[in-house]
């Protein structure tokens, strides 16, 4: 009976025992997505090389850089204007020009154009006063 009584006791003392802490899981890494890269209208990197035409003809090139800088340069090659780039979407693309080339009718506010392809292929950017532009990508060079 004794062995009977020194049994139960030592049950009943494992059954209220704790059992030991474990150690919290570390939370596992996750790693943090790369932001993906800014699309442009025709599906490709916005940054790139580009011809554009203005409603009145005027032909300039645009020089987007992959830094979020661009630089705009005549058919001479002269530089027109530099700034910075943002593309929320590929149909949003926004500028900001550098303080050298803020004019009255050139100013600092980020301007952004709504662009598009259309069934024809021909890829047009809209300005906010609703100016139309066609836009090619100059392949680069190999």
């Amino acid at each position: 009976m004794r062995k009977v009584l020194i049994a139960a006791s030592i049950l009943a003392l494992a059954a209220c025992s704790q059992p030991a802490e474990q150690e919290p899981a570390a939370p596992a890494e996750t790693a943090t997505p790369e932001a993906a890269e800014p699309l442009a209208a025709d599906g490709q990197p916005t940054a790139g090389m580009y011809k554009i035409t203005a409603a009145d003809g005027t032909v300039f090139n645009e020089d987007v850089k992959a830094d979020g800088t661009y630089v705009q340069t005549d058919a001479d090659g002269n530089v027109m204007e530099t700034g910075t780039w943002t593309q929320p979407s590929p149909d949003r693309y926004c500028t900001i020009v550098d303080a050298a080339y803020v004019t009255e009718d050139n100013p600092a506010d980020e301007k952004c154009n709504t662009e598009s392809i259309g069934d024809d292929g021909v890829w047009v950017s809209t300005n906010a006063e609703g100016e139309t532009a066609t836009v090619e990508r100059v392949p680069a060079a190999e």
